[in-house]
């Protein structure tokens, strides 16, 4: 009985032992299941490894940025605008890039007028004048024979007497501390030592009024400062404004005076010169000013407007003349001048301008 116990008792163990070993073999399956399971989860598929291959090999590729697509064309359109300030007697193309026109449309506050046909425009400049180019006749004018100071109104005059000269336009000359101005210590981005075409300097000179660009056109003169300023005062007489003095090129000298009458005179000599209008009406450019490119703005917003038709502008401003500005533009399709003297505030030659254009487009329509 004692043996038959025991018999039961080792095989009751044994049965134990196995169901243990059986156990842990099958936890230890199921671990390495997961194992695997976890692995092949992470582990790309075959088609998953040549898509992501090819994708490697294709972004091995270089990308053309937007800058690099759109290069031929800034090239081409740098070029075509370099060529419409090269010289024609230059062989060297002109290092400033400029561009006619950029329109826009001119701000609410930039000025109008609303009034009923027959009313005084209201413009707020101390002087002004306008004229009809066609028959000569002053359809507004007030102030207009009044001398004043006419500042940077001037260069249109050194414009002229430069141009009468006949010099090379591609002759190049520098910006010495002789153009440095030291009247009003007015400032410029044209550094003492620039070289610069005598072409460049006159767009400078029209569209940025740009003062040593100015001084040098008058400096590189033959006979210098007191010759050119001596022909300056003779081409006035020649147009007939006897009420006009020149002392400088710049017009930062206040003894430069003249009338609204006087420079509705100038403007219209001035629109009789191809090089003028166009320089005078170029809305933008960019200058290589050793090394470093410089962005020059037309003085006058106007240009850039789609409701003006301009075809000689200049503006002007020191103390004691105030905010000038002279511009021959249309108005229903006649040419007219425009001018106004000593503005009051910053853009009121401008405002005076809008307004001036309103009614006389009412008065004339």
């Amino acid at each position: 009985m004692a043996l038959i116990k025991r018999s039961l008792s080792i095989k009751f163990l044994a049965a134990i032992f196995v169901s243990g070993v059986f156990s842990a073999v099958s936890v230890q399956a199921a671990t390495a299941t997961q194992s695997n399971s976890a692995a092949n989860s992470n582990k790309p598929s075959s088609k998953t490894k040549s898509t992501a291959a090819a994708k490697t090999k294709k972004s091995t590729k270089p990308v053309k940025s937007q800058a690099t697509k759109e290069t031929a064309k800034t090239l081409a359109a740098q070029n075509a605008a370099r060529d419409k300030v090269v010289s024609a007697t230059s062989k060297k193309p002109s290092r400033l890039l400029a561009s006619k026109k950029r329109r826009d449309t001119a701000p609410d506050h930039w000025g109008e007028w609303n009034g009923p046909v027959g009313t005084n425009p209201g413009l707020h400049s101390h002087a002004a004048l306008l004229l009809d180019m066609q028959n000569g006749e002053a359809l507004y004018q007030k102030n207009a024979t009044q001398i004043v100071p006419i500042a940077s109104i001037t260069k249109l005059m050194t414009a002229m007497v430069m141009l009468d000269a006949h010099l090379p336009m591609g002759e190049e000359f520098y910006i010495t501390d002789d153009d440095v101005d030291t009247l009003k210590g007015s400032r410029s981005r044209l550094a003492v030592g620039t070289q610069l075409t005598r072409q460049e300097a006159l767009l400078l000179a029209l569209m940025s009024s740009e003062n040593r660009a100015a001084h040098a056109l008058g400096r590189n003169y033959p006979g210098g400062i007191p010759a050119f300023v001596a022909a300056m005062n003779r081409k006035a007489q020649e147009l007939g404004m006897t009420n006009s003095r020149f002392l400088d090129p710049t017009g930062l000298n206040s003894g430069n005076v003249s009338t609204a009458r006087d420079l509705a005179k100038m403007v219209t000599a001035a629109y009789k010169y191809p090089a003028i209008r166009e320089a005078s009406t170029t809305s933008e450019a960019k200058f290589d000013v050793r090394g470093r490119m410089q962005e020059y703005r037309n003085t006058n917003p106007l240009v850039r407007s789609d409701s003006w038709d301009i075809g000689v502008t200049k503006t002007g401003f020191i103390r004691e003349a105030g905010k000038c500005l002279v511009m021959q533009a249309k108005v229903n399709n006649r040419p007219m001048v425009f001018v106004l003297l000593d503005s009051e505030g910053s853009m009121t030659r401008v405002g005076d301008a809008n307004r001036l254009k309103r009614w006389a487009e009412a008065q004339h329509g």
